[in-house]
């Protein structure tokens, strides 16, 4: 077989195949094969019905060879997609120019290829990463939150302030009765609420603050879950507010497992530097990718953000079914509508995609390969976990037409490694950023 690829308009790729007459007779005898093995013909037994009369049970010479072709086309398509690296994104227009009825085989497949962006600018990209700076203000505000959990809540005769809780009750009156429902389910009696917190009720929080007990306050809210206004009375019946114990030795000695306020504070910093570390790294990643994708200015076929967006749905499918849960549960339970979901699902695929084009084009600019060793890696490292032999998974995808695909990740993957070590790094206030802070215990980490 023999093939070679030629570029149309509209991102497209024109094959022109030639198919042997003797591959073509070895076609013929497996279709052949087949058939007298399944056709059930009276006298003879199943494997032993000669071609003549699976010809006529056919239609004809012309009829069998039709079927022959039918079943090795797309074979011969494959191979010849494999031999030209052509990248093809949908289904081809094949078309049989000669041999459908004897002799060599001769056919054109016409097919939608996955386009090349350009990238101008991505050895310039500047990437900002959070602060990895730990300062005295936030270890102060974790301790609070330590202190917190042993602190005891007094009542207090001031007005109300962020953070105090306070008992109220509260009740609501439909502006528009339901005859099918009554107000009792806006009402709530010795109700202990945390100011500020944002929940219940729309407005709550502005109408407690500056309240003091005995207050009787009167407002109206929109609730959203009713689709209407409702006007509320609440009435302050004690304000308390969180008494937090000392931050000292003793108080450390006994909420931690360190002697002192200052070794603990040390830990949290160190924790919280840590935090920062990871969030550090993650954000260098994800916008570094971010970055690059923003050079991408070119309309990306629907045929790559559809088959995206397949993938997406039946992996979350796939994953809400092991949790016992349908995709319609999944959306009620996030209050999302359908197209919502949709919506959500189809911003990612486009994202992504642009990312897999922009590493694909990185690849292309920066002469980015992939070696015969590293590729016998990569699949060694797949026969691992499919508890395989490597040929047999050699094997497998080259078959199935998937070897140039392996390839292809394994190259983005060198390009994004690239790119992360080529993009330069700063922090909010633009200062740089050494790489070398973004290894620091990095092998403990990995389990070094």
């Amino acid at each position: 077989m023999r093939a070679t690829a030629a570029p149309e308009e509209g991102n497209k790729v024109r094959l022109s195949v030639e198919i042997d007459e003797a591959e073509m007779d070895r076609a013929l005898d497996d279709v052949l094969k087949r058939l007298a093995r399944e056709v059930r013909v009276p006298g003879f037994r199943p494997g032993k019905v000669p071609r003549k009369v699976l010809e006529a049970r056919m239609g004809g010479p012309v009829a069998l060879r039709g079927e022959a072709l039918r079943e090795a086309v797309p074979e011969f398509y494959a191979r010849a997609i494999s031999d030209t690296e052509v990248d093809p994104i949908d289904q081809p227009e094949i078309d049989i120019t000669s041999g459908d009825e004897s002799g060599p085989v001769s056919f054109e497949a016409v097919v939608l290829v996955r386009p090349t962006v350009a990238i101008p600018g991505h050895a310039g990209l500047v990437v900002t990463l959070p602060s990895l700076a730990v300062g005295d203000d936030e270890v102060s505000a974790q301790i609070d939150r330590l202190r917190a959990t042993s602190g005891e809540l007094v009542e207090v005769s001031r007005p109300v302030q962020t953070g105090d809780q306070v008992t109220i009750d509260l009740r609501g009156t439909r502006h528009e009765p339901d005859a099918d429902a009554d107000d009792a389910d806006l009402t709530a009696e010795d109700f202990l609420y945390e100011v500020g917190s944002g929940g219940v009720v729309p407005g709550l929080d502005d109408q407690l603050l500056g309240a003091k007990t005995g207050d009787i306050l009167a407002f109206d809210a929109e609730l959203e879950a009713l689709g209407q206004a409702v006007s509320f009375t609440v009435l302050v019946k004690s304000v308390k507010e969180l008494e937090l114990p000392d931050a000292d030795d003793a108080w450390a000695a006994e909420a931690s497992e360190f002697a002192t306020i200052e070794e603990l504070r040390a830990d949290v910093a160190e924790r919280l530097g840590q935090r920062r570390l990871v969030e550090a790294r993650l954000a260098h990643q994800q916008r570094t990718v971010d970055a690059l994708v923003a050079l991408v200015t070119e309309e990306i076929p629907d045929q790559l953000v559809l088959e995206e967006m397949r993938e997406r749905v039946h992996d979350l499918n796939h994953r809400l079914e092991g949790q016992g849960m349908s995709l319609g549960q999944f959306l009620g339970a996030t209050g999302r509508t359908e197209e919502q979901f949709l919506e959500e699902i189809r911003t990612g695929a486009v994202q992504s995609v642009k990312a897999d084009l922009a590493l694909r084009a990185l690849a292309d600019a920066e002469a980015i390969e992939v070696t015969d060793e590293e590729l016998t890696e990569e699949l060694t490292a797949m026969a691992d976990r499919l508890d395989m032999d490597a040929d047999q998974v050699r094997d497998q995808l080259e078959r199935s037409g998937r070897l140039a695909a392996v390839r292809s990740d394994r190259r983005k993957a060198k390009a994004m490694a690239w790119l992360m070590d080529a993009v330069e790094l700063v922090d909010e206030e633009g200062t740089p950023v050494s790489r070398d802070e973004l290894k620091v215990n990095q092998g403990e980490e990995d389990g070094e």
